[in-house]
């Protein structure tokens, strides 16, 4: 078969492994030719392609990033779009297209598959953990690990100087790397999107630590966290071209809150894009390895309009509906029952 694969939305560590398992399986197992297209759904749109082979993907297992490139932005958004699609899948003689991608680039893929009947398979990818129908994705593992580890370096300047400090991580819509980092990295509170927070409630909880004694406390925040209505006055958001509200700063707004509420020294941490940048963990090489080999099966079984997942120890292939157009929030019973006992 001619199977052709592209990487779509953000970046994320443990792409490359996977587009290594997928050719692996793929030339060596089955005799596949593997075509990589460049730059997302873009590179199928304009035919921006490189040939993937063993050969061309050895040494790629520990790098972060992805040697396809990626961009964000669809096929549904130009009227042309679908007939390009269409048109390059059939003169390339593509018998399938596998997509690595996340909310956005897995929904477009159920309805090019849904409406289109494109043969596209599905692997979840994104570091925030809130795909729906699979049980993690790659990439999460890593971003949690980065995160805990410049929290355990926190704690020692924060002890040093008396310090509050606010570390704000990735989590648009979800708190899971919040609450996973925050519970590994021993934070004394946690703020995230499914749990609008009271400023009140955070500094008191901050006062009553310092008063036991403990004059040095972390608070882990997830960029999509929001206050209570009315409680703190947030700047205006602004959307980037694709309407997505442009996220980032709320750490520092809630370091300033608590340093003008508690009048405790207080500092802001942006961890950013280091999160998923670099080197994909040993757990998310493997888990993006299971994925890749799992999803050339799945072509090899005309699954199409499905993708991989991971089910308790199992990869299973779930219909992509499942995923589509929503977004998974994180356990609160993880956070009421685990991590709220451990905050302040």
């Amino acid at each position: 078969m001619r199977i052709g694969v592209l990487t779509g939305g953000g970046d994320c560590p443990g792409l490359n492994a996977v587009l290594r398992a997928i050719v692996r399986k793929g030339e060596r197992v089955f005799g596949d030719e593997i075509i990589g297209f460049l730059d997302a759904w873009e590179g199928v749109q304009h035919r921006r392609t490189i040939p993937l082979s063993v050969e061309s993907m050895r040494g790629t297992l520990p790098k972060g990033g992805t040697v396809l490139g990626t961009t964000r932005g669809s096929p549904l958004d130009s009227p042309d779009g679908v007939r390009d699609m269409k048109a390059t899948m059939s003169d390339m003689g593509l018998d399938a297209l596998i997509v690595v991608g996340g909310n956005g680039s897995l929904t477009v893929a159920e309805i090019l598959a849904r409406e289109h009947g494109l043969p596209i398979v599905g692997v979840p990818k994104t570091i925030d953990n809130d795909i729906v129908g699979t049980d993690l994705t790659f990439g999460f593992n890593t971003a949690v690990q980065i995160a805990t580890d410049a929290i355990d370096r926190l704690h020692t300047t924060a002890e040093s100087h008396d310090r509050v400090m606010v570390v704000e991580v990735m989590g648009r819509h979800s708190g899971w790397i919040a609450t996973h980092a925050g519970i590994a990295g021993g934070a004394s509170v946690v703020l995230i999107p499914e749990r609008p927070f009271d400023i009140d409630e955070v500094c008191g909880r901050l006062i009553r630590r310092h008063g036991r004694g403990r004059f040095a406390s972390i608070v882990v925040v997830a960029e999509g966290a929001k206050p209570l209505d009315g409680t703190i006055d947030l700047p205006e958001q602004t959307t980037d071209r694709f309407g997505h509200l442009q996220l980032g700063g709320i750490g520092s707004v809630v370091a300033a809150e608590i340093g003008q509420r508690t009048g405790f020294e207080t500092r802001p941490v942006l961890l950013g894009h280091v999160q998923r940048g670099g080197t994909p963990t040993a757990f998310d090489r493997v888990l993006s390895t299971r994925f890749g080999v799992a999803a050339v099966d799945a072509v090899h079984e005309h699954r199409w309009g499905s993708m991989v997942a991971l089910r308790g120890t199992e990869i299973v292939a779930v219909p992509l509906h499942e995923a589509a157009g929503r977004t998974r929030p994180v356990d609160l019973s993880l956070f009421t029952d685990v991590a709220e006992i451990f905050f302040a």
